[in-house]
């Protein structure tokens, strides 16, 4: 039997154009095809995202963020929670520019005692003193705190 260079020729050009159309159906060399390499990973070491740093909240949106549970837990007219929201407001910016200024630890330290005693003072001055007294010891105990224990005395009480 005589073969035909011609179509030995075109038998092995057959030949070397199917081998990428059958890569691909499979996956082989292809970069983007993540189903047959899925648990292989890359050669290159993942490098963790770095870290964000907290985007710094101003005065307002701290107090903004408290106030809901300050509102429930003492029970605030839309009045009080006007007066109580400014006082704290100002107090929490004078907070913000003292940590800003970076002084040393007794000096701060004293800056910080003289903002709570002035905040303490314009609060007793604009609220009602049982009101004023349960915001004393909602801040001393925290919010979160204060908010449970409301809550348990509720229920016991049905």
């Amino acid at each position: 039997m005589k073969f035909n260079i011609k179509y030995i020729g075109l038998v092995f050009l057959f030949l070397l154009l199917g081998i990428p159309a059958v890569n691909a159906q499979y996956g082989y060399n292809n970069r983007y095809n993540n189903s047959y390499n899925r648990n292989r990973g890359s050669g290159l070491p993942r490098i963790p995202d770095p870290e964000r740093k907290p985007e710094n909240l101003t005065a307002e949106e701290i107090v903004a963020k408290e106030m809901p549970k300050i509102t429930e837990v003492i029970e605030l007219n839309t009045f009080e929670e006007a007066v109580v929201s400014s006082i704290l407001t100002k107090y929490v910016q004078q907070t913000i520019e003292l940590q800003l200024l970076k002084l040393p630890a007794d000096k701060s330290r004293e800056a910080a005692d003289k903002i709570r005693e002035n905040q303490k003072e314009e609060l007793q001055a604009g609220l009602p003193e049982d009101k004023f007294n349960q915001l004393v010891e909602l801040q001393k105990q925290g919010y979160a705190k204060m908010k449970k224990k409301k809550k348990k005395k509720k229920k016991s009480k049905d």
